[in-house]
């Protein structure tokens, strides 16, 4: 069913915006894996709404409660329940939506496809539903800090017409970089730049996207699968069903088109005794499977669909109207959204590693 994602290592995601409660369900995580809410929590922290002056004012907790497949400390390999309850829902804010489709949200292709919707604080389409993703990739996370040395960050590199400079290549931010500001950019002067212009257009009731990209250290050679299952293939459905993305790229992305091949082709070269790229246009993925460099990718995010801003829209019965948004929303999701790239970035990547593992460790053939 749609609501689920991963072959292996799989989640299934519930709940609404104003619902009592949303939350996921882990299955094939195994047993032994030491996991605690407080290392779960750390995680929804960075991604709940309230905690800065650019993001909603909605003030939830978002505190998660595991209701099973974990005792005493260790996963015990069958499915994990995780829970967060909603509190700071004011579903009367939203009342004139019932009826009336907000431009560019999901109102009108719910309704049309459903027949009856959730209109409250946008119900299932709502980024509440992000939880569950956060949350189970904490421990997708938790599996690859065991499996191997494995580095993840993912911070902002571009708000509105506000870019940072390019990074050195091959640098890795620090997340103590990332986290210094609450837009999440690495550069301090692009930071404050940046948290600058999202102010700016929440004072005239208006919204601004950006651009997270993500960068992932340690991958062994080998995740991925040929043709269909190619690792940049289900990074980018990963990333693309994350609410309010509009692009995804790996490694020289759109950017390729501008290079010659003898430009952009990654030299293969014994380095340290390992065969190694001169550079890394791939992305870290070549034939859709990692090839043992840093993965690098981008994802592209849309302005706020909800602006508190007049506009012209229709109603259920297609009669012309003027809808004024209402309700607390980010003027822009692009900060927020940076702990659920990673989250996503982990669960796709877990699912691949035991995949690779369960072909190609497990079975061994020999003349």
């Amino acid at each position: 069913m749609p609501n689920q994602f991963g072959k292996l290592f799989s989640i299934a995601t519930w709940g609404e915006s104003h619902g009592p409660a949303v939350g996921v369900v882990i299955d094939g995580c195994p047993p032994g894996l030491p996991i605690s809410v407080e290392e779960i929590q750390a995680e929804l922290d960075r991604r709940r709404p309230g905690q800065s002056d650019i993001v909603t004012p909605r003030k939830e907790a978002d505190a998660v409660e595991i209701l099973s497949g974990v005792f005493e400390g260790r996963t015990t390999g069958t499915p994990i329940s995780l829970q967060v309850r909603n509190a700071d829902h004011r579903s009367s804010a939203y009342d004139e939506m019932k009826d009336k489709y907000r431009p560019s949200h999901a109102d009108f292709t719910y309704q049309t496809k459903f027949g009856h919707r959730d209109h409250r604080g946008g119900g299932r389409s709502s980024a509440r539903e992000t939880i569950g993703r956060v949350a189970a990739g904490v421990l997708a996370r938790k599996i690859l800090t065991v499996a191997g040395s494995i580095e993840m960050r993912a911070y902002i590199t571009q708000i509105h017409d506000i870019a940072m400079p390019a990074a050195a290549a091959g640098e890795l931010p620090s997340l103590e970089a990332i986290e210094a500001t609450p837009v999440r950019c690495p550069d301090a002067t692009t930071a404050a730049a940046m948290i600058a212009r999202i102010k700016a257009v929440r004072a005239d009731g208006d919204s601004v996207g950006g651009i997270v990209e993500c960068r992932v250290r340690g991958l062994p050679v080998g995740l991925g699968e040929p043709v269909f299952d190619r690792l940049e293939a289900d990074l980018a459905k990963a990333m693309l069903s994350l609410p309010a993305t509009k692009g995804f790229e790996i490694g020289s992305g759109f950017g390729a088109i501008a290079l010659k091949g003898s430009e952009h082709n990654d030299l293969f070269v014994n380095r340290d005794g390992r065969v190694r790229t001169t550079t890394n246009r791939s992305g870290g993925v070549q034939g859709g499977i990692s090839n043992g460099e840093d993965l690098v990718f981008r994802v592209a995010f849309k302005p706020t669909a909800t602006i508190l801003q007049r506009q012209a829209t229709v109603d259920k019965e297609g009669t012309a109207t003027e809808l004024m948004g209402r309700g607390r929303h980010d003027p822009c999701v692009v900060p927020r959204a940076v702990p659920i790239v990673e989250a996503m970035a982990a669960l796709v990547i877990v699912d691949h590693w035991m995949r690779h593992a369960a072909q190609n460790r497990i079975f061994t053939f020999s003349d």
